[in-house]
């Protein structure tokens, strides 16, 4: 099903690819803030998506550099750094969200992982074609 998404250099393909890419680094993401919070027992829903977010964030640039844009040629420094530049305040406005929506106002944490991630998905696509993974 991936490779369906390769071989076209179309925006669609790259769109499709990025769902792809931003389905399993929320997938990621979700384990790692489950693990944080029932095993682990992080009291607050904030904190635990807070770290949890990192290890989203490194399966997103990984994919988003060889699957979703395949920018390898350029400098993997750089890109690293646009792309924590960027994701830095994606992050904190997602714990964010995820702390207002669960520690504050008690609702569902997956409801709420899932509002924020929508957002995210938006925010990340136009900051990555724009400012990460554009020409140099």
């Amino acid at each position: 099903m991936i490779l369906r998404f390769r071989p076209s250099g179309s925006r669609g393909a790259e769109i499709g690819r990025f769902l792809v890419n931003g389905l399993a680094a929320a997938a990621v993401h979700y384990l790692v803030l489950t693990v944080n919070l029932k095993l682990l027992d992080i009291p607050s829903a904030g904190v635990a998506n807070f770290i949890a977010a990192w290890f989203g964030i490194m399966a997103s640039f990984l994919g988003n550099r060889y699957f979703v844009f395949r920018r390898k040629e350029l400098p993997w420094g750089r890109q690293a750094r646009r792309f924590l530049a960027l994701y830095l305040p994606i992050a904190c406005l997602h714990g964010l969200m995820l702390f207002a929506w669960t520690d504050f106002f008690r609702l569902n944490y997956t409801a709420g992982f899932l509002i924020a991630t929508t957002i995210q998905t938006m925010l990340s696509y136009l900051g990555n074609k724009l400012l990460v993974f554009s020409a140099p």
